[in-house]
């Protein structure tokens, strides 16, 4: 095992990578300690819980919403949750978002840690702070920012995961790379899902290397003011579409860094669109959906880069290099009818 803490703004967060998770129970040590996991994670790990107080709430995006939040408030009013209990939240993005949330109105925030149960998870959706839920069909439109205490990391828990969520945190992965790390890009190139599944080590060093750039652009910029909103690249046009048409999250924003490439060739002189696309084939991600227009672009108009009559869009200078341009809606929507 090995530790990593980066100091925010108001907290320290310790990364516990290639941990086991019964070392929870050194993390916490004397503290009252409650887990929030879903259906889904408690049905294949229901041993690892067999020691500890658990709240189980419905699996899935379309139950990320206010009313499980409100639902799961209740619950820890039930088991008896003061200002000195630690919330754990195990699972996926879903779950880790709503804990975090949850944690933080109650009684005007308590502790609380992550294990991560998903690629996407481990690699971008527990880190960074940003809890909430989704208002209908607008994508975390609703929460907070604020850091967990600890993120634990057991791979070995990835065994239990479907083939589509593997594909689903890959795209994160390819992000990272396209915006901050062109030498992780050539490695994605030179391998394939098949791969990292086989190799622990191979698997382990990529969640700890994504880990390390989310958190220490996190670190840069808490609370989204310049360096941070790179991390939404292909998430503008993907969250607008996600909801709406039923698509995954990496589905979707594979979706949405393929379009923003396709902008960069023209706002950047980006010229490597083809090999984004390839990068998605590889790892069994879409390149392009339809999707209503008009439908899409109403909503991009709540998304939360929205600033007035403009949004920070989020595009490719080169493999490795992302830029934050501020886009005029009236431009914006002339790219998206080219989409």
């Amino acid at each position: 095992m090995t530790t990593k803490t980066y100091q925010f703004s108001q907290k320290q967060t310790t990364f516990y990578f290639d941990a086991a998770f019964a070392y929870l129970e050194k993390i916490i040590g004397d503290s009252h300690a409650i887990i929030v996991t879903d259906e889904n994670v408690f049905r294949h790990h229901k041993k690892k819980f067999s020691t500890w107080k658990t709240i189980v709430l419905k699996a899935g995006e379309v139950h990320k919403q206010q009313s499980t939040v409100d639902h799961l408030l209740e619950q820890l009013i039930t088991a008896g949750a003061d200002r000195k209990t630690l919330v754990i939240g195990v699972g996926g993005g879903v779950v880790t978002d709503m804990t975090g949330y949850a944690a933080s109105v109650y009684m005007r925030s308590i502790r609380f840690g992550f294990v991560p149960t998903t690629v996407l998870g481990m690699v971008d959706a527990a880190i960074g702070g940003k809890n909430g839920v989704d208002v209908g069909v607008y994508k975390n439109l609703v929460g907070t920012i604020n850091q967990p205490e600890f993120i634990l990391y057991d791979i070995s828990i990835l065994k239990s995961l479907p083939a589509n969520e593997w594909v689903n945190g890959f795209a994160e992965i390819i992000k990272h790379a396209c915006i901050k790390d062109a030498a992780m890009f050539k490695q994605l190139m030179e391998h394939k899902i098949s791969d990292y599944k086989k190799n622990g080590k191979l698997m382990s060093a990529l969640i700890r290397r994504n880990a390390m750039i989310k958190a220490a652009v996190v670190k840069a910029d808490e609370f989204e003011q310049g360096e941070r909103r790179l991390l939404n690249f292909g998430h503008t046009l993907g969250h607008a579409i996600e909801n709406l048409y039923g698509l995954s999250h990496g589905e979707a924003i594979a979706v949405g860094m393929v379009a923003a490439s396709v902008f960069s060739e023209t706002l950047t002189g980006f010229k490597a669109t083809a090999k984004v696309i390839e990068a998605f084939e590889q790892y069994g991600l879409p390149t392009n959906a339809a999707f209503d227009k008009s439908d899409v672009f109403k909503m991009l108009q709540m998304d939360k880069k929205k600033e007035r009559l403009g949004i920070n869009y989020v595009l490719l200078e080169k493999i490795g290099k992302g830029v934050v341009k501020r886009m005029p809606i009236s431009e914006l929507e002339k790219f998206i009818q080219q989409v």
